[in-house]
């Protein structure tokens, strides 16, 4: 639970424990889900259904989250009278 809390902070989906305040770090965020998928890799048929289960479903819900982020399309830029008018 620690580990994928550290990947939901890094991705925006909580807030970060010591600033409060949420902030993607993608690199970070891949870092965590790549510890958890090792995790469950290593942990393969030495887990109850239910323990299995947990980090099936939050490896899902962290993959997912780092997805819609890497594919999300780039926020366009606004504009001031000043970028028109070169004032």
């Amino acid at each position: 639970m620690s580990i994928a809390s550290n990947a939901a902070a890094s991705l925006g989906m909580m807030e970060h424990p010591a600033t409060g305040k949420r902030e993607v770090d993608l690199e970070l965020g891949k870092h965590w889900i790549d510890v958890l998928g090792m995790l469950q890799q290593k942990t393969s048929g030495n887990l109850l259904p239910p323990e299995q289960r947990l980090l099936e479903g939050l490896l899902a819900d962290l993959r997912m989250q780092f997805v819609s982020l890497t594919n999300a399309a780039p926020k366009a830029r606004t504009y001031s009278g000043s970028d028109i008018t070169g004032a």
